[in-house]
This record gives C-alpha cells, structure tokens and sequence, in this order.
C-alpha cells in the first residue's frame, strides 16, 4: 500500500497595501497554518475625501484567515506603518511586536482607542529573535529619521526574507545609533531567498544627507530670530525635535511643546529615553507666553496644515494661548509629504507671511529637511549587502518601483526577479522559486469619526456634489385617501442659490414639479422619491447650468 507525500505548503507574501502608495504599509506572510503581519499603518484622505479622517488597510483576509495569525510586527513609529493597529486589534486577537520606543507610541495609541493594559512585546534589534510559528524574525537597526527602527530578517521553511521599508545609510545620526551593517550582513550570510525593501528614493540621484545637516541650518535660523520661534515637524520626528531642542538651548531658550500629538510623543519618548534635555529646558505653554519674546521656542504640531491643528488655531488666534505674531519666527522642518497636504500648509504659508511672521519652509532653498528614505546610492548599497535571489519593491507609487527594478536588473538581477506587485499582490515560493500569484481582493477602508468603512463612493460623491452645487429639499403632501397630490409642493434649498434673490426660480421649480406629478393618474411616496429627483434635475440643469442634491420629502394626509 503506497502512501502519498504531505505536500509542502508555499510560502506567501501578500501586499495588502504599501506598494502602489506611499502611505497604509500592511504586508502578510504565510506559511501553511502560519501567519505574521508586518507594518500596520494609516493612510491620509485625499483632497476629494471630504470628512474623511483617516484611510486604512482592508484588513478582510487577515480576518478570514484570524485563526493562523501568530503575531504582528511593527518596524517603526511612523503613522504610515503603525497607527491601523487599533483598527486591526478591534478584528483579531494577535500579540505585537515593536522596539522600545514605536513599542511607546503604539501603547500610547491603544489607549486612545480604550484598548487600556494592552501591552505591546518590546524586542532588542542588537540581540533578539522573535519566533511565531514556521517564521523566526531577526531584527537589526536602521537609520530613519525616527529612532529605533529596525529592518527583519524573516527565516521560513523556504529560506531568508529581508524585510526592510523605511532606511537610510546615515553614518551620523542624532541619536547615534547608525544602521548595523554588521547584524544584517551576518543574517545576509545565511543566504537570501528576497528583499521587500523601500523603493521611495529610486527616483533620486545619490546618497540621502545626514540628519545632522538639517542642525547648522536650524542654528543659522534660531540664532537670527529676535522673537518667539515655533518649530513643526511631524510628531513621531524625535530626531528633529532633538535638535531642535539643542539649539534652544544654546541660544538660551527654553522650550514650550503645542499640541497632543506633540506632547504626547515627546514625553513618551523622553520617559524612555530617546528624547534628551536638563528639566529646566522645559516649560509649561502657560508659563511660555509670560516670558520675553526671545527666551522661548515652541515646539508645535501642525506641520501639514491641518486646520484642527495648534500651529493653525495661534495663527488664526483661535488657540487658548498661542498666538503668532508679527516679527515671530515659524519653522517648518519638514515635507508635506503625503497626499492631499500640500494645499493645507500653502494656505497655512501664505496666511502666516501675511500677518508678518518670518516663515521657513519647504519652498525655500534652505534644506529644512532631509528625507528618512535612502536615495539611488543607498538602495544598491542594500542590494549589495543583502545579495538577494529576487526583489520587492515596497513603499512607494508605481514609478518608485520601476526605478527599483531598473536598478536591481542593473545589478544583475532579470527582470522576472523583480515583482512589482499591485495593492492585494501575492508571491509564491516554492522549493526556492519566486512567481506571482494573483492578488487577493482590497480596497481602502475610510474612517469618518467613529465610524468604519461606512463611507464609501457613493457617500463621497453626494459630500462632493454638496460642495459643490449645493441642495434643494422638495416638500410633497399627498393624500392617503386620492393618491393625488394634497396642496401646493414647496421647495427650500441650501447652496445652491440665494433664495431670496432667486425665489422665483424655486417657485418656478415648484410649480412644475407640481404641473407633472398632479398630471400622473395617482401618486405614491416611492413614485415621488423617484421621480422629484429627475423632474427637478432636469429643471435646474436646464435653468442654471447646475446638478444640486435633490431631496424629496414625503408627507402623506
């Protein structure tokens, strides 16, 4: 009697999202009853998205497949890479995994979302192995422009995958601890079956600046204020505040933080160590604006000009305490990097140089930042040390990943060793070999408020059409006893048109909705809810050039 062989499972790796966006990085290895999350972060709405706060992951296999899901890993404290992780916890019970410091911002999270004693598995990337089912995760650190990120190296039944998103080589950084070349080449030794690695900087010539350049520039700035500074970065940018801090404090400043993201962060990180300065240095906001204009800098959030933010609400003078002022100095260290942002800091720009502050920003040929993603030189030294079989562009559009494939095949790779996957992608490995295997189903999930994934197209193109045109509510009595219409239909509306002006045009509108529907043998409340719409959208068209939201309301007597 001939027994037949187990088959071997194959290992997948699936991009839910981060390949063709630069923002909602969530990747998904499997192996058999197996399975680990890697990255777990939030996306920003874009311009169209109106009332939408945040864009997540679809997080619908994860959920279908819960039952094999042994743990999530977070490689870094940025939003982009960490911050769905309440969202994902509310769906599945896994344990997570972090270095000390993105272990801090994600406990800190949790709370917000009342996930209240949720602790997070802090590991030490100059030692730790981190083992979940079939895959045993090594981390090493890297550079990036927030502290203690780390790349893996993920050992499966199939061999080594590098896992490495957001890097640089960055021989000087502000907390001294560059990337450990010699951990990832010792794990590189072993052998690696593929690298999943940041492709943001293929576009870019050249090796990415050091963090430390950003310091002479910052001091040139600070030194030449003569009045209050307020210096926005993003919130998880410890580094940038580091510096920031120790400028302060050579020039005599003493330093305020505005804003929760900001404090928060800030005292998270200092409670861990990561973020350094004497007690003095530090002052209550209260106390801030009581002291001489030029004795004090402000460390606020606001950095992509969000309208709910500390640094808008003291420039419009909406904020309890802060107020920028004519002659004050405001500092914006950074790039409105994600999508649908840049609108928001021009305006914030252009509103701040109007009232006469004196305003450093991206536009300006200052280097206020530098990127926390390796440029063209950097990838190929990664290719190198790594010297993988095949190659995974994530992080980045669809242009980023080409140019991450050019450069790979220029080192030798051919170019069915490079999988450019789209938003569900899936590769297969099996006995060594790499291919494409179709995606799985995603799409974005939209937060607006507390609720999740209500909004849709649908719901977005009514906000939009609202916007833009306008509504008109249609009021129709029809009597239960007639089926006929009972009295005269009245119409209001709401940005559309001045109805004061324009009362004829509404009473137009009126009378021939009124003229069509009393023409009908009889009328019901689904006849009108379906006909008001068409009659009146015409009409208006016809009238004004216009399309507004049409609501009917029916009332029966």
């Amino acid at each position: 009697m001939k027994f037949m062989a187990k088959k071997r499972p194959k290992l997948r790796f699936i991009a839910i999202s981060g390949t063709t966006d630069v923002t909602e990085n969530l990747y998904v290895y499997e192996y058999g009853n197996d399975m680990i999350v890697v990255d777990c972060g939030v996306g920003f709405p874009d311009a169209d998205m109106l009332g939408v706060d945040l864009v997540i992951p679809d997080f619908t296999y994860i959920r279908q497949n819960k039952n094999k899901l042994r743990g999530i890993v977070i490689t870094h404290g940025h939003e982009d890479h960490l911050g769905a992780v309440p969202f994902l916890l509310r769906e599945v019970d896994a344990p997570v995994f972090a270095t000390k410091l993105t272990a801090g911002f994600i406990e800190d999270k949790l709370v917000d979302y009342e996930f209240r004693g949720k602790k997070v598995n802090v590991f030490d990337p100059e030692k730790d192995t981190v083992d979940l089912g079939a895959f045993h995760v090594s981390p090493f650190r890297v550079s990036h422009s927030v502290p203690d990120a780390v790349g893996l190296c993920i050992n499966t039944p199939e061999g080594n995958i590098f896992h490495v998103p957001d890097y640089k080589f960055d021989w000087t950084p502000v907390d001294g601890r560059p990337f450990d070349i010699q951990r990832a080449v010792m794990l590189a030794s072993k052998g690696a079956l593929a690298l999943a690695s940041d492709s943001l900087g293929s576009t870019h010539p050249g090796h990415t600046e050091s963090e430390k350049k950003i310091e002479k520039i910052l001091d040139i700035i600070i030194n030449n204020a003569s009045q209050r500074i307020f210096f926005t970065t993003i919130s998880s940018n410890i580094s940038r505040m580091q510096q920031a801090i120790n400028i302060a404090a050579k020039t005599g400043r003493q330093v305020a933080f505005a804003g929760r993201s900001v404090e928060q962060k800030a005292k998270t990180a200092r409670d861990l160590g990561y973020l350094h300065y004497p007690n003095e240095i530090e002052i209550p906001l209260k106390k801030a604006m009581s002291k001489k204009k030029d004795e004090v800098m402000i460390i606020i959030s606001g950095s992509y000009g969000q309208s709910g933010s500390a640094l808008y609400r003291a420039s419009t003078g909406e904020h309890d305490l802060l107020e920028v002022e004519s002659g004050d100095t405001v500092i914006f260290s950074g790039d409105p990097a994600p999508p649908g942002t840049k609108a928001n800091v021009d305006t914030l720009v252009d509103h701040l140089l109007q009232i006469g502050a004196d305003v450093h920003y991206y536009d300006m040929q200052e280097d206020l930042h530098v990127s926390g993603h390796g440029s063209q030189e950097d990838i190929r030294l990664l290719f190198g040390l790594i010297r993988p079989k095949y190659f995974i562009p994530i992080g980045g559009t669809v242009r980023h990943m080409r140019g991450y494939s050019a450069m790979a095949q220029e080192m030798g790779a051919k170019a069915s060793d490079v999988f450019e996957l789209p938003p569900g992608g899936i590769v297969e490995f099996s006995n060594g070999v790499g291919q494409k295997a179709g995606a799985v189903s995603v799409h974005d999930v939209l937060v607006d408020g507390t609720e999740i994934g209500d909004v849709g197209k649908v719901v977005l193109r009514d906000r939009h059409i609202l916007s833009q045109e306008g509504i008109v509510v249609s009021i129709v009595q029809i009597a239960k006893s007639t089926n006929k219409l009972d009295g005269a239909v009245e119409i209001v509306s709401r940005g559309f048109v001045f109805e004061r002006k324009r009362k004829d045009l509404l009473n137009l509108a009126a009378k021939h909705l009124e003229k069509e529907l009393g023409g009908r043998k009889y009328v019901n409340q689904q006849m009108v809810r379906d006909e008001a719409p068409r009659i009146l959208g015409k009409f208006f068209f016809k009238e004004t050039g216009r399309q507004p939201m049409i609501v009917p309301v029916v009332i029966e007597t």
